[in-house]
């Protein structure tokens, strides 16, 4: 069975830092697009950032500058830094997992790790 497991949330001032991981399998790794997305109490599931298996990215809107998506190829990882934090980065986080030529949103995620941020 494949996992996704996601780990380095916390709770972290307005303007501090945290950084992301999420760790899977070689063999969903090497070909995988992957992506960090977030959910706040009472909104919808939002997507944070993309990266494909060739190391392309793209951000939201409300995080480009702020936050950083990478992969470690040889550690079969994912992850998001995260820097100047604010209080309406306060989410669950999840880690997904994407195969290549997929459309859409794939099935495949972590259990989620909460970043709270406040003072």
């Amino acid at each position: 069975q494949v996992q996704l497991v996601e780990s380095g949330g916390g709770l972290v001032q307005p303007g501090g830092s945290l950084r992301l991981s999420c760790a899977t399998s070689r063999s969903i790794f090497r070909d995988y697009d992957m992506a960090w997305y977030r959910q706040a109490p009472g909104k919808q599931r939002e997507l944070v950032a993309a990266i494909t298996s060739g190391g392309s990215t793209n951000y939201a809107d409300s995080v480009m500058g702020r936050f950083t998506i990478s992969r470690d190829n040889l550690q079969n990882t994912v992850y998001l830094q995260m820097n100047s934090l604010k209080p309406e980065d306060t989410a669950v986080y999840y880690c997904n997992a994407k195969p290549p030529g997929w459309v859409g949103t794939y099935d495949l995620w972590g259990q989620g790790t909460q970043v709270t941020v406040s003072s």
